[in-house]
């Protein structure tokens, strides 16, 4: 729209030298940019109602918590925004037209018009093509595949830290102010508050758990050799993140969720689509792979002679091995996937840390 008023303004207002782009009447320029406003209306419903149908098709066949990578997609956004555009466009254009057939006719918008409705065929001719690629099974578990690896690769370190003991008892518990999930921790907010107040933090849960309303979400110890002050709740709070629905963000665990779910719901009678259970369980194999060889992390700030100030956990790895192993094994009775949970389980055997190696034999078959 300001695009739109600009160029208008720089035409008919200033008197812009610009003639000859686009030769035609003021009839044929609003039959013209009529024509692009009514045809644009039809693209954006259109897109709308493919993303739509996409939508409902990926909750219902695979789960409800993929539709976040089908809202996130660029592709799908930009598309959208290009046929809005045009549409807005053309709509300031033709209310800029003169009324008097012998004034001015603002060329150089119409030209700019038409060059929004060739860039939106081509938008729209990829966006089909988009669509259906995203679409596919093994499109959208290697997108949570390559989102949760993002996630272990800035939140999981990869050499063996022990985690940090905090000493001294728990002076005070801040709840938390409502239901939700876990969604993000400010470890840096958290630590200026730790050392306004003289005390060491502790989060209770880790992100993607549950908390209900009061449930304890800080608690507060005295740091050493200091007698910590009351903290208040309403500015701790803020420290930790709860929403509505899990994100990627720092949720190690909302990866592996979601491909058991796709793997579950492809292994149900329903559907008993045994291929993308077995592609569900490769891709987690190879996150599983990569949790076992570093320790279960304990992200920590640590002031500069080492006090420990803040300690936030993750889940650790025998809940990733339950969610994929047990719950899948338990889903399925197909000797295809129980040989591919018995080498997969056999295969973390191998390279696992020592801390891991207990919970991966747990689950090994029985010699």
């Amino acid at each position: 729209m300001l695009a739109a008023t600009g160029l208008s303004v720089l035409e008919l207002r200033l008197g812009l030298p610009v003639e000859g782009i686009l030769p035609s009447g003021p009839a044929g320029a609003r039959s013209l940019l009529s024509s692009i406003i009514t045809a644009m209306i039809s693209f954006t419903a259109l897109v709308f109602s493919i993303t739509v149908v996409a939508l409902q098709l990926a909750s219902s066949q695979y789960s409800p918590r993929v539709l976040r990578t089908f809202l996130q997609d660029r592709v799908i956004q930009a598309t959208l925004g290009t046929f809005v555009a045009t549409f807005l466009f053309a709509m300031v254009v033709l209310a800029a037209l003169p009324a008097d057939d012998n004034e001015q006719l603002p060329e150089l918008s119409l030209a700019v018009s038409m060059a929004l409705v060739l860039a939106s065929t081509g938008v729209f001719i990829y966006y089909l093509h988009h669509i259906t690629t995203i679409m596919r099974v093994s499109h959208i578990i290697a997108a949570i595949g390559a989102q949760t690896r993002r996630t272990i690769d800035r939140h999981v370190p990869e050499r063996d830290e022990p985690a940090p003991v905090i000493v001294g008892e728990v002076v005070q518990v801040v709840p938390a102010p409502g239901p939700g999930f876990v969604t993000d921790v400010d470890l840096a907010l958290l630590a200026r508050l730790a050392r306004e107040y003289h005390c060491v933090l502790a989060v209770v849960p880790s992100p993607g758990d549950f908390v209900v309303a009061g449930a304890p979400l800080l608690n507060v110890h005295p740091a050493p050799s200091r007698t910590p002050r009351p903290l208040p709740a309403e500015r701790a709070v803020r420290g930790v993140t709860i929403g509505t629905e899990r994100t990627p963000g720092q949720d190690i665990g909302f990866g592996f969720r979601q491909l058991t779910d796709i793997a579950e719901r492809a292994l149900s009678p329903a559907l008993n689509d045994i291929t993308t259970a077995v592609r569900a369980v490769q891709e987690a194999h190879e996150l599983l792979r990569r949790l076992a060889m570093r320790p279960d992390p304990a992200r920590v700030v640590r002031d500069a002679d080492g006090t420990v100030r803040v300690r936030a956990n993750h889940l650790a790895y025998d809940t990733y091995l339950a969610m994929i192993v047990d719950e899948v094994r338990a889903t399925s009775t197909q000797p295809r996937i129980a040989r591919l949970l018995e080498a997969v389980v056999t295969d973390l055997d191998t390279v696992a840390l020592p801390a891991h190696r207990p919970a991966i034999r747990r689950r090994l078959p029985a010699p």
